[in-house]
């Protein structure tokens, strides 16, 4: 009997104990609002070439501000990979000129995937050197490095230019990828940050097992920042792939130029008086397909990596 009077009583307390349903404030409701907003306005370019890539360049020209076109069609994508002929290309309104779109992307896989793997790697050495490592002059060495960031690239890019003209490197991929194949001062920034919250403890025990700092970089330190290497990863693929001045510089032969510089020449050529923008804006947007796919499937990783790291 008493046991069933304290489990009625249990039962109500538990029911008395429940909260009723949160209510959102205007705040909560205001600040999806903000998000919603500020998400179309990043999406909108994206949806504006898709569109501008579905129509012919005359309506384009005569209908500039449809939001959708009345006929959709893809002979601008069959125009940038190359299925039609220059006479087909003029009859549909193009410019007549072409463009290699596959031997581009191709171009601009190798040299982003390079940079990407060189400057990943050799960045989280060198990160790992000033985090873990105790040397004479360490922190003096770092902060002199940490000072190139506030020198602007275009200040370096004409020695860097003159250096690999010297080299006999132009128009060859060694050429584009060389000046950030290494490392760059914010990788190893942001690797550094994250470096320096792993406990020594765990240095320490991997060295009295016998392992020496390689092994300690390569079997432990790695393995545990393994979503901040990846993020990096990422953002230096996005801006080798995004990369258009230094590139512009040194690959002028069709063998090494990348896409970006190759949508630029095709903007440029003008045979009937005009650019195909319908084609460059179907180029442009799969162009960036490889970027959002990589954001799509690393999004969440990225913002979690950056916000676990710090960068204190």
């Amino acid at each position: 009997m008493t046991q069933t009077i304290a489990k009625k009583s249990g039962a109500a307390g538990t029911a008395r104990v429940a909260e009723p349903k949160k209510r959102h404030g205007v705040g909560f409701y205001a600040a999806w609002a903000c998000l919603i907003f500020l998400l179309l306005i990043t999406i909108f370019p994206f949806i504006w070439m898709l569109r501008s890539s579905l129509m012919t360049n005359s309506e384009l020209v005569s209908s500039p501000g449809t939001i959708w076109p009345e006929n959709p069609t893809l002979d601008a994508y069959r125009r940038v990979f190359g299925m039609t002929s220059p006479e087909e290309s003029l009859a549909q309104g193009g410019a007549g000129a072409s463009i290699n779109f596959w031997l581009y992307l191709r171009n601009s896989l190798i040299v982003a995937s390079v940079v990407t793997v060189g400057q990943t790697l050799f960045s989280a050495m060198a990160a790992y050197a000033f985090s873990r490592l105790t040397w004479k002059g360490r922190d003096a060495v770092f902060a002199l490095f940490l000072s190139a960031l506030m020198v602007p690239s275009i200040f370096t890019m004409i020695p860097n230019f003159v250096l690999i003209k010297q080299l006999g490197l132009l128009n060859t991929f060694p050429g584009i990828v060389l000046p950030t194949f290494f490392m760059t001062p914010f990788a190893i920034f942001f690797l550094r940050q994250f470096f320096l919250g792993v406990p020594r403890e765990i240095d320490e025990a991997a060295m009295i097992d016998g392992a020496g700092p390689f092994k300690v970089f390569f079997r432990v330190i790695c393995p545990m920042a393994s979503a901040p290497i990846i993020t990096l990863a990422v953002l230096t693929f996005i801006n080798a792939w995004n990369d258009y001045m230094w590139p512009l510089l040194v690959g002028q032969s069709d063998n090494v130029r990348v896409l970006t510089v190759a949508l630029g020449i095709f903007r440029s050529q003008k045979p009937q008086g005009s650019p195909d923008w319908t084609a460059l804006m179907a180029a442009a947007l799969v162009a960036a397909l490889p970027i959002v796919i990589l954001f799509v499937i690393l999004g969440k990783r990225i913002v979690n990596s950056i916000g676990f790291s710090g960068i204190k």
